[in-house]
Order: structure tokens, then sequence, then C-alpha cells
């Protein structure tokens, strides 16, 4: 059986953003996640950061292009110019 995570424990995330650039380790509190929402609950969380970060920084926040789990497999992406 699967250990369900204690709280105050994070998962990590590799993200990318639209401009190509990629950060690593983006720690999303594991208590948000699961549930029937699975992973999404982390866009949002990191979302708000990089607001917070982009406002203290006087820079624009970048968007998220994807993100996947550190240890997972990074998903594909689907770009608009490939579909028929």
């Amino acid at each position: 059986m699967a250990k369900k995570p204690a709280k105050g424990e994070f998962v990590l995330f590799n993200v990318v953003y639209e401009d190509g650039s990629q950060r690593s380790n983006r720690r999303v509190p594991a208590e948000l996640l699961g549930g029937l929402d699975g992973d999404e609950p982390a866009r949002p969380f990191l979302e708000q950061q990089d607001r917070d970060i982009a406002g203290k920084s006087g820079q624009a926040a970048m968007e998220i292009e994807r993100l996947w789990r550190v240890g997972a497999k990074e998903p594909k992406t689907t770009n608009s110019r490939e579909r028929v």
C-alpha cells in the first residue's frame, strides 16, 4: 500500500514556461495533491508563486506551458500547428 504523505511534506515538480525555460524541483505541498484532481492543483499553486515573485521583482510572470513530477516521464507537448 502506498504511503500517504504526512503533513508538511512536499512534492517536487519540473516546470517549463512559454519561453522554453525550465525550473526544476519546484515544491508543492503534498496535501494539495491527490484525490480526483491528481496533480492539477499544482498548476494554480505554482502560478500564484510565480505572480508573487514577479510582483516583488517588477517583472511579468511567465505562463506555465507544462509541468510534471520530478522522477516522472516528461509529458509530450501538443503543438497547435501540428493539428490538422
